[in-house]
C-alpha cells in the first residue's frame, strides 16, 4: 500500500497569499494612522467649510456637503493617495458673484460644468504642463502657501478673550511634545480634545466651532440645479466654468506635486485632474459649492498625521458627516483656538525654512531668489495661488530667456588669401539670442563670399532664420554672397521650410 502522507494546508497558503496581495491601508497600524489622520482633517474641515460657503455667500451645509463629497469621491478617483480635496477660498472667490447675483441654482450649474471641463482638460493632458513650473516657483509656491495658512489665523487672535491666548499657546507646546512620547495618536486630535474637555469643564467663554454657523443635520439629497436649460443659461456661466476649472486644476495639481515630494512618490497628474472633474460633477449634484485640493488639511494628513493612503481622505469626508449630523452639538463646542494651533503648527512646517537662510541666498543665483520672491509676492497680494504660479512661471520664464540669450556667440576667420570669411556661430538660436545676430557682421567690411558655419549652434524657431535671412539679405544689397554651412538635421529641416518666406525673399 502506498505510503499516506500529510495533506497540505491551502487554508495557511490562501490566508498568506491573502495577506501579501492587501492593500497597505488593510494593515492594523496603517488603518489606525489612516483613521485618526483623517478624523483630525474631518474636524479641521468643518470651520474652514463654514468660512468658506460665508465667502462664496451661500448657506454654510453648501460648504460643508461640498466638502463631504469631494472628499469622498476623490478617494476613490483622484489621482494623488493622502490629498484631500474640499470646498476652498480659491473656489469660493471665483463662484461667488454669480452666487450673489444669479442664487445658488445658477452655482451648482456652474460647479457641474466646470467638472466637465475639468474632465476635459484632463483627457487632453494639460496634467503635463507641470513638468514646466521650475523648482524656484515650486518653492515660492511653498512659502507663500505657509504665509497664507499663518495669516488666515490671525483673524482669530483679535479681538478675543485673553485666555485664547495661553490656550493656543498650550496647544502648540502640547503637539510639539507628544509626539517625543508618542505616535500611537496624532498630536492635534489629542490636542483638538484636550482644549475642548477644558473649555468645557471649566465653562471658558471662547469662539467655537459653533460661532461659524449651523451644522446640517441630514444628508444632502442629490437633484438637479434649479436653473433654466437654455443657451442664455450656458452663456452665463460658461465663463465662471472655466476660471473655476483652471483654478480648481491648478491648485490641484500643484499640491499633488507637493506630496509627491513630502513622500517621495510619484502620482497620476491626469488621473488627478480627471478625478477632480468627477467630483465636483458627483458635488455639483448634490447641490455643493464645488471645490479642489485643500493644501493646508493636506499637510495637517501627511505631514501632522503621517496618512498616505486613500483611507484617510476617504475617512476625512465620512467623518466630516458624521461630525456634522450625529456629533453636532458636541463639535460645535470645539474651540477655535485648538483649531488655530493646529493650523499655524502647519504653517511652521510647510515654510521652506532653508529656502531663506543667508547660506541659501547667497549661493543660490539671483534670478532663481527673484522668481521665488515674486511668487510668494504675487500669491501674498492677491490670496490666489494659481495667479502666483502663473505669474512666477512667466517671470521665470523671462529669466530663463534672458540668461540663454547671451550664450550665442559669434566668432570671425577671415581667408589669408582674403576670397571669404568665416563666421562660426556657436550657441542657441531662438527669439531671445538671434535678436542681435544680424549686428554681428562686417557687412562693408567683408570679402566677396561670407560663409556662415553653425556646425555648434541649433536652430530652434523662426526668429532665428529671419535673423539669417536679414543678414543674406544685407549681403546681397552690396552685392556678396552668404553660404550656410554645418546645420544639423532639425536645423537644416526648419531653415529649409522657412528661409526665403519670413522677409519676402532676398
Amino acid at each position: 500500500m502506498p505510503s499516506s502522507s500529510v495533506p497540505a494546508r491551502p487554508s495557511a497558503s490562501l490566508a498568506a497569499r491573502l495577506r501579501a496581495g492587501r492593500p497597505a491601508w488593510l494593515t492594523p497600524s496603517v488603518a489606525r494612522t489612516e483613521i485618526l489622520s483623517g478624523l483630525v482633517v474631518a474636524l479641521a474641515l468643518i470651520p474652514d467649510a463654514i468660512s468658506f460657503s460665508i465667502i462664496a455667500g451661500v448657506d454654510p451645509s453648501v460648504g460643508l456637503f461640498a466638502s463631504f463629497t469631494m472628499a469622498v469621491v476623490i478617494a476613490i478617483a483622484g489621482g494623488r493617495p493622502a490629498m484631500i480635496s474640499a470646498a476652498t477660498g480659491a473656489i469660493a472667490l471665483v463662484v461667488a458673484p454669480l452666487a450673489r447675483e444669479h442664487g445658488l441654482g445658477y452655482l451648482v450649474a456652474t460647479v457641474i460644468l466646470g467638472g466637465l471641463i475639468q474632465i476635459l482638460l484632463g483627457a487632453l493632458g494639460v496634467a503635463r504642463l507641470m513638468r514646466f513650473v521650475p523648482r524656484g516657483v515650486m518653492v515660492g509656491f511653498v512659502n507663500a502657501l505657509a504665509i497664507l495658512i499663518f495669516m488666515a489665523q490671525v483673524p482669530e487672535l483679535v479681538d478675543v478673550p485673553w485666555i485664547v491666548y495661553p490656550l493656543v499657546g498650550g496647544a502648540l507646546a502640547l503637539m510639539v511634545a507628544l509626539p517625543r512620547l508618542t505616535k500611537a495618536v496624532p498630536a492635534p486630535l489629542v490636542s483638538i480634545a484636550a482644549l475642548t474637555a477644558l473649555t468645557v469643564g471649566a465653562h471658558l467663554a471662547v469662539p467655537t466651532v459653533g460661532d461659524r454657523g449651523a451644522l446640517p443635520s441630514a444628508l444632502p439629497v442629490p437633484g438637479l440645479p434649479d436653473v433654466p436649460f437654455t443657451p442664455a443659461t450656458l452663456a452665463l456661466i460658461a465663463p465662471y466654468a472655466l476660471g473655476f476649472a483652471l483654478v480648481g486644476l491648478m491648485e490641484s495639481l500643484m499640491t499633488a506635486k507637493l506630496v509627491d515630494d513630502l513622500t517621495d512618490t510619484r502620482s497620476s497628474k491626469t488621473r488627478e485632474s480627471i478625478g477632480q472633474g468627477i467630483a465636483n460633477i458627483v458635488t455639483g449634484f448634490f447641490g455643493g459649492m464645488g471645490g479642489c485640493a485643500m493644501i493646508g488639511q493636506t499637510m495637517i494628513n501627511v505631514k501632522a498625521g503621517g496618512a498616505r493612503t486613500r483611507l484617510s481622505t476617504f475617512c476625512a469626508g465620512a467623518f466630516l458627516m458624521i461630525l456634522c449630523i450625529v456629533f453636532g452639538p458636541l463639535v460645535s463646542q470645539i474651540p477655535m483656538a485648538a483649531l488655530v494651533a493646529v493650523m499655524i503648527l502647519v504653517s511652521v512646517g510647510t515654510f521652506d525654512w532653508h529656502s531663506v537662510t543667508p547660506a541659501t541666498l547667497k549661493r543660490m543665483p539671483i534670478g532663481e531668489t527673484t522668481v521665488m520672491a515674486v511668487t510668494v509676492a504675487v500669491v501674498v497680494a492677491t490670496h490666489n495661488l494659481a495667479i502666483g504660479v502663473v505669474v512666477g512661471s512667466l517671470a521665470a520664464m523671462v529669466v530663463f530667456a534672458r540668461r540663454v540669450a547671451h550664450l550665442a556667440e559669434v566668432t570671425s576667420a577671415a581667408d589669408p588669401e582674403g576670397g571669404h570669411v568665416i563666421y562660426a556661430v556657436t550657441g542657441e538660436l531662438f527669439f531671445a539670442s538671434s535678436n542681435d545676430l544680424v549686428t554681428r557682421f562686417d557687412y562693408a567690411g567683408d570679402p566677396d563670399h561670407v560663409i556662415i558655419d553653425l556646425s555648434d549652434a541649433h536652430i530652434w524657431d523662426a526668429s532665428s532664420v529671419a535673423a539669417l535671412d536679414a543678414v543674406e539679405t544685407k549681403y546681397a544689397a552690396r552685392g556678396k554672397t552668404v553660404e550656410i554651412v554645418g546645420l544639423n538635421e532639425p536645423s537644416a529641416k526648419i531653415h529649409t521650410t522657412l528661409s526665403g518666406e519670413l522677409t519676402g525673399g532676398h
